[in-house]
């Protein structure tokens, strides 16, 4: 019988991906909300009423997909539509009070599920993972970013 190769780092953050997918989709389960839903509603948090276009760029998708992703959002009652103040043509999407309260309410639970989780680890290595963490994600945008670069390149040269 052969013996199995114990994990490795990449192996055990795919389970943990996989754990916090479960984890969100358990917790969303009869909200109306998405991760996709629920990443458009964190950088609305986070940057502030924007147009859809902002929101779109932001977020690395379509205006077409923001448009679903808003109306969906609008009609839970967690965003709003406003006229833009100088552009007739853009809208300024921005939270409800319902969508910032909702908000609020995620932010404690990320910080209570972060404390339960380092609580795992010896307070002497939490800032090495920490650090660890930062560095793997750096490494990981870095990687994507020069895949799409070669990615556009060879189209490029394609065409």
């Amino acid at each position: 019988m052969t013996r199995m190769p114990p994990p490795t780092v990449l192996d055990r953050l795919l389970e943990i991906g996989e754990l916090f997918q479960h984890d969100m989709a358990t917790a969303f389960d009869g909200t109306g909300l998405t991760p996709a839903r629920v990443r458009v509603l964190w950088v609305i948090r986070h940057g502030g009423p924007m147009t859809q276009q902002a929101l779109a760029t932001a977020l690395g998708v379509s205006a077409r997909n923001v448009t679903g992703l808003v109306d969906a959002l609008e009609q839970g009652g967690h965003v709003a539509r406003s006229p833009h103040p100088t552009d007739r043509r853009a809208t300024i999407v921005s939270l409800t009070g319902a969508g910032e309260q909702r908000m609020t309410q995620m932010q404690s639970e990320h910080a209570d599920l972060t404390a339960d989780l380092l609580d795992a680890v010896e307070p002497a290595d939490r800032a090495a993972l920490a650090r660890g963490v930062d560095a793997i994600a750096e490494r990981l945008r870095a990687l994507i970013a020069a895949d799409a670069e070669r990615r556009t390149s060879s189209a490029e040269r394609s065409a």
